[in-house]
């Protein structure tokens, strides 16, 4: 676990499980996990301690999850899971976790001509602004979202993955 701050004073840990081997082909991909989840924290309004984990998995294993609890029977780039239990009694709060499909996340990626670490970042703050409630349901809410999406990317040297 890698500990990370944001300016409001919360350290969220920040756990990353690589689960597929998949993921070996892009060996920076932990500290790009690490680096989006940070400098989300330093944006965002957060438990004053949290934990948030990110399982770097295989299509299989997100289209089954996205089976299970979305009855959705193909495989997405990225879910999220928020938590349902605050921290108490000392206990940091648990944020939620986040689980990202390699081979959804390369190929498109490749689709739009964007390098893989990119996109990867983008997918990380993504999930990470669902875990804290964010959501695209309405035109107001994407908007919103996007908007935050593209503060945070900046400041990782990503470009706005909604221009064009």
């Amino acid at each position: 676990m890698t500990d990370v701050a944001n300016a409001r004073g919360a350290a969220p840990a920040a756990g990353v499980l690589v689960e597929a081997e998949l993921w070996a082909t892009e060996p920076a991909s932990t500290v790009i996990v690490e680096r989006a989840i940070a400098q989300s924290a330093r944006l965002l309004p957060l438990p004053a301690q949290g934990e948030v984990a990110v399982v770097l998995a295989d299509d299989a294993t997100v289209r089954a999850l996205n089976r299970r609890w979305r009855d959705i029977d193909t495989p997405t780039n990225v879910l999220s899971f928020p938590a349902s239990r605050p921290g108490g009694g000392g206990t940091p709060a648990l944020l939620g976790d986040i689980v990202i499909a390699f081979e959804t996340t390369a190929r498109e990626a490749a689709a739009e001509n964007k390098p893989f670490a990119h996109h990867l970042a983008h997918l990380v703050v993504h999930g990470f602004l669902h875990l804290l409630g964010y959501d695209h349901q309405s035109d107001d809410a994407a908007d919103a979202m996007e908007r935050l999406e593209r503060c945070i990317l900046a400041r990782l040297d990503v470009p706005d993955p909604h221009a064009g």
